[in-house]
């Protein structure tokens, strides 16, 4: 087949061309035929298939997510936000923090090792294109039914390719979930999040300015993976009767990425690039397109300069792969050969592909033949916006009026029915210890994660010196979301903000992975506009502006629809790690506090899963300067001292946290219903703004006073002893049964 060349596109207008094929709808193609003046070529269709697909364009979101900037509160910490491959707050000392939370969805479904271990490298790679060092990773988990055949199938995949990659590259893997719901089923999410560390000079962003500058490509060779991958495969909606359009996956090399990391993180030391970019979905097309289009140029490439694996590759299929451990990079001339003898040192191909021009065209050329000719914002940020219809589904006030009352559902009254509750919700597969899961992954390499799974919060230190840190949190009730996708995202900043701060970190900065199905269905679209409005107007509460993440749409196979899920990560700075404040009972004889109000809110609790596999009513209640307050107390009393443990209460309630801080601390405790409280709705209630602490007794003065002086509320209900959990006058249950109920669930499941 002959070449198609601009000057053939000219000539050829009429040609068929497989636009919809490669997923562009009709309207599409004809407003690309419009801005060129001309039917594309087949390099330019490939070009902005990739570049307009739902997953690199944000089309059916865009208009939702300008909130997150309209909204932004005013925060001094902010030094880059959304727009960069990721944001970058100011953490003090000369110190910025950049961090990122992604989906890597249908491909872990279809390949689970590849899928999940380039999902880590991709994100990755984001984080280290803003010049920072990588220091640690994050994956929050969706799986469908725990005892699902599939889920035995993917699970076990996905866990080890993230423990596969990000082990190999020297990561800790410090936190993340791991969450069950048969919604989930033939699409779990696998999100990845990173965080990097850089001197504020060090910053770096993408783009191309300076004719004459060379564009760089670096890294492994591009080969026939990942064609049309994530960006063509996380666009559209798995048929549940036919066959799927099925790219192929990623194939990582972990290896040849830590290579990369090493190697530019020394270009970066010698300043030698202008701008940078890594390559992940839609490959050189987004590297291209993005560096150009944000630069004060235009670029001109030669293509078949391009490093291959595949010598058979035609021009579309390189623009589209998307092969992983690739970087793109902007190098004035008179420091390209300082560049390439440091890939050289570190094994690291690298090869001049173009340069930039002073016109404002990105022009592709393939063996002296133009094959793509376009203005590069057109394809990078002008793609198609798409207002979708949206409306509150017909469903939700019948959902939301199904309560689970007493009235309704059957609760534990007596002692043992409590106690039995309680043993059933530790040993849920959603409530169960996560350890045969996180142990796969190397949690403490490098040697300064301070706090890591299953603690509230991942910490690494950062300063060896000074012990300053860093904390990470992600959350994300997509129970709650379904109740009510307002309330539900507000509430999964306020558990990983909550989380943050009850590790003594104070709360900076939110990255979050939206992960919801079909845009085209209007339910689908009224619960992700309403997931972004109530995101947006807690974090401008809350004063933490959004600095990035992702949307991911379309993950529901057939009609079924997973439960909106908004997962939020926030990131929090402690001035002295030393200071943290473990979630474990660790010392006898500490008094027991459990500071918020608690209501009878059981909307959507773990409880009500459990015990009745029932999902209805409202969620928790949001009180967001409840939350602040009480983060205020947490962070003040971890700095001076006043706290020897500290666990949120979110999923479980009461109960759950108290299994988490005796088993993890090695100690029981002595607990007594407050009067007036029922027994059933203290333990088991999941009202938000809430957390439960351990006083020394040389501090309960101090920590009463203090709580007191700022109007939150702090009853004391019991003390750290012995070697059982004691809800007195209701039941007692050893150590050693919660051990055995809350561990090997899941090793049991995919027995």
């Amino acid at each position: 087949m002959s070449l198609d060349t601009v000057k053939n596109a000219e000539q050829t207008p009429d040609a068929v061309q497989p636009w919809a094929e490669l997923g562009l709808k009709a309207d599409e193609y004809a407003r690309i035929k419009e801005i060129l003046g001309r039917r594309p070529t087949g390099a330019e269709l490939a070009m902005y298939s990739v570049m307009w697909s739902e997953h690199c364009s944000y089309k059916s979101s865009k208009v939702h997510l300008k909130q997150f900037g309209e909204k932004a509160p005013a925060n001094d910490a902010m030094l880059v936000g959304i727009g960069e491959n990721a944001g970058v707050v100011d953490v003090g000392q000369g110190y910025a923090v950049t961090f990122k939370v992604e989906s890597h969805n249908h491909p872990s479904y279809i390949e689970p090792y590849q899928g999940a271990a380039t999902g880590i490298g991709g994100i990755v790679r984001d984080i280290l294109a803003m010049g920072a060092r990588p220091v640690a990773v994050m994956d929050p988990l969706r799986f469908g039914a725990a005892d699902h055949p599939d889920t035995r199938r993917v699970l076990p995949g996905i866990v080890a390719g993230i423990g596969g990659y990000g082990n190999c590259l020297g990561l800790p893997n410090i936190g993340g979930e791991v969450v069950f719901d048969s919604c989930y089923q033939g699409n779990p999410l696998v999100n990845a999040l990173c965080v990097g560390v850089m001197k504020h000079e060090d910053i770096h962003l993408a783009q191309a300015s300076g004719a004459g500058n060379k564009v760089i490509l670096y890294g492994a060779r591009t080969g026939g993976d990942g064609i049309g991958g994530v960006s063509v495969l996380a666009s559209e909606t798995f048929d549940a009767t036919g066959p799927a359009k099925r790219p192929a996956v990623q194939v990582g090399d972990p290896f040849q990425e830590k290579l990369l990391i090493e190697c530019t993180l020394e270009i970066f030391a010698e300043k030698l690039v202008l701008g940078i970019q890594d390559l992940g979905g839609a490959g050189l097309s987004c590297a291209t397109s993005e560096l150009a289009s944000a630069g004060s140029g235009g670029m001109r490439v030669e293509l078949d300069t391009v490093p291959l694996r595949d010598s058979s590759l035609s021009p579309e299929e390189i623009l589209m792969s998307e092969s992983q451990e690739r970087m793109c990079a902007i190098v004035e001339p008179g420091k390209v050969e300082r560049f390439l003898e440091i890939c050289e040192k570190w094994d690291v191909i690298a090869t001049v592909i173009g340069e930039v021009t002073d016109g404002e065209r990105l022009e592709i050329f393939w063996h002296g033949e133009q094959v793509v000719d376009v203005p590069p914002r057109t394809v990078a940020h002008d793609g198609p916006v798409y207002q979708r219809p949206y409306a509150r589904p017909s469903w939700q006030d019948a959902l939301q009026a199904d309560a689970p009352t007493a009235e309704r559902l059957q609760r534990p009254v007596t002692g043992e029915e409590l106690k039995a509750a309680l043993l059933a919700v530790a040993g849920s597969p959603n409530q169960a210890s996560k350890s045969w899961i996180t142990d796969q992954y190397d949690r403490y390499v490098i040697g300064n994660t301070v706090l890591a799974t299953p603690e509230d919060s991942g910490m690494v230190r950062i300063d060896e010196e000074t012990n300053l840190g860093v904390s990470v949190a992600t959350d994300g009730n997509g129970r709650y979301a379904k109740l009510d996708p307002y309330a539900g995202a507000q509430l999964a900043l306020s558990e990983a903000y909550r989380n943050v701060a009850a590790g003594g970190a104070k709360p900076l900065a939110v990255s979050d992975c939206l992960n919801f199905g079909s845009p085209e269905d209007p339910d689908v679209m009224w619960q992700f506009a309403e997931a972004c409005r109530g995101l947006a107007d807690a974090c401008q509460i809350l004063g933490t502006p959004v600095t990035g993440g992702n949307v991911s749409l379309y993950n529901q196979t057939g009609e079924t629809a997973i439960h909106p899920t908004p997962v939020v990560a926030v990131l929090g700075v402690i001035d002295d790690v030393n200071r943290r404040t473990p979630i474990g009972f660790a010392e006898e004889g500490q008094h027991l506090y459990l500071l918020g109000d608690t209501a009878d809110e059981l909307g959507g609790s773990a409880w009500s899963e459990v015990a009745h596999g029932h999902l209805g009513g409202l969620p928790p209640k949001v009180d967001l300067e409840r939350e602040r307050l009480l983060a205020e107390i947490l962070i003040a009393a971890s700095r001076d001292g006043m706290i020897d443990a500290a666990h949120d209460l979110s999923d479980g309630g009461l109960a759950q946290a108290l299994v988490e801080s005796c088993l993890k601390g090695g100690n029981g405790a002595r607990v007594i219903v407050p009067a007036g409280l029922d027994p059933f709705v203290f333990l088991f209630s999941e009202s938000a703004g809430r957390a439960v602490v351990a006083i020394p007794r040389s501090e309960e003065l101090r920590f009463n006073d203090m709580c007191g002086a700022r109007g939150l509320p702090a009853t004391r209900i019991g003390v750290v002893d012995g070697d059982v959990l004691e809800i007195q006058g209701e039941f007692t249950v050893s150590l050693a049964e919660l051990k055995d109920a809350h561990t090997g669930v899941i090793e049991a499941l995919l027995a």
